[in-house]
């Protein structure tokens, strides 16, 4: 796991599974229907599917389980916590790398502008060239799709990246530091870059060029393999596309309901919406091509510890038609 740069110590997530009342994930629910449990990152998959009403008539019990980075989502598949994980694209591919029993079942594409280097308002940094001497915080880990950007753009503006302090932390506490004017610049995503700029961050070099914009949905092995899971993700994965067409249509509704249910400001998450409202895809070569490239650069500069031939981690058989 260590070789991954990816999963964090094993114990602390378990720790921290218990006290979330997370458990290996069972097969049944109530009467003994099959049960899965949902994997979610910042209520972006439930609060979509619930807007749309899409999860009415289940043959199955769901349970949501949410958190606040790839990292930790990823370790609660791996640790059989959750059956299912929405999560960037490389995060994904390093858990596979570093041994997780995993299969990629849908895929979305989102703007890259929903990924970015950031600074403070009132920074002397304007642009990349700019880091160097500075601390960058990385959220949430390395091998994350902002760690992607950072190293991709340090290499573009010709930046060594030893000539800057990179550290990584959760995106809720690099939040906080970032607020405080504990960070020089922050390599960030989504919700938490909107909240930002909005405070007044610039961005000094969005995704744009660099990322795919692609959030996959991984299942655990384990889910795959039970007759009664693997019906239940192809259903669920129907009501998530049903929901993505819903929230295509009604970006304004959607985005109104997505501040009820996260408590965002309702301004934010009208931004967050025009950015992050990506159309649900199956896994195939629209997803697969861009992503093989990603993963074959990242693999050249060290960071992947193993080589990964993203074709044979999907499994295209859960998609609906």
């Amino acid at each position: 796991m260590d070789g991954s740069h990816l999963l964090s110590d094993r114990r602390t997530f378990l720790a921290g599974a218990a006290a979330l009342g997370l458990t290996a994930c069972g097969g049944a629910g109530k009467g003994g229907r099959t049960k899965l449990v949902l994997g979610d990152q910042v209520h972006l998959l439930q609060s979509k599917a619930e807007a749309a009403d899409a999860l009415k008539g289940l043959a199955y019990d769901i349970e949501w389980a949410n958190f606040v980075g790839a990292a930790p989502l990823l370790e609660a598949l791996n640790a059989g916590a959750v059956d299912t994980a929405p999560a960037g694209d490389l995060p994904v591919v390093l858990a596979a790398a570093a041994g997780v029993p995993l299969k990629v079942i849908a895929g979305s594409i989102s703007s890259t502008r929903d990924i970015g280097i950031i600074v403070p308002p009132g920074s002397p940094i304007r642009n990349v060239a700019g880091l160097v001497g500075h601390r960058v915080i990385v959220s949430s880990a390395r091998g994350s799709i902002s760690h992607y950007l950072l190293l991709e753009a340090l290499k573009e503006a010709k930046v060594d990246r030893k000539s800057i302090d990179i550290g990584f932390m959760l995106p809720n506490d690099a939040a906080a530091a970032f607020a405080a004017g504990r960070i020089d610049a922050w390599a960030t995503f989504g919700t938490y870059q909107i909240a930002a700029e909005d405070r007044g961050a610039r961005v000094i070099r969005d995704g744009q060029g660099i990322n795919t914009g692609l959030t996959l949905i991984a299942a655990s092995q384990a889910a795959l393999d039970d007759p009664g899971k693997r019906a239940a993700l192809k259903d669920v994965l129907a009501r998530f596309r049903t929901a993505s067409q819903w929230a295509q249509t009604h970006p304004d509704a959607y985005a109104a309901l997505f501040a009820k249910a996260t408590g965002v400001d309702p301004k934010l998450a009208k931004l967050i919406v025009d950015r992050q409202n990506p159309v649900l895809v199956a896994p195939d070569a629209a997803v697969i091509k861009p992503l093989q490239r990603v993963v074959d650069r990242f693999h050249a500069d060290g960071e992947l510890p193993v080589h990964v031939d993203v074709s044979r981690i999907v499994d295209p058989g859960i998609f609906p038609a």
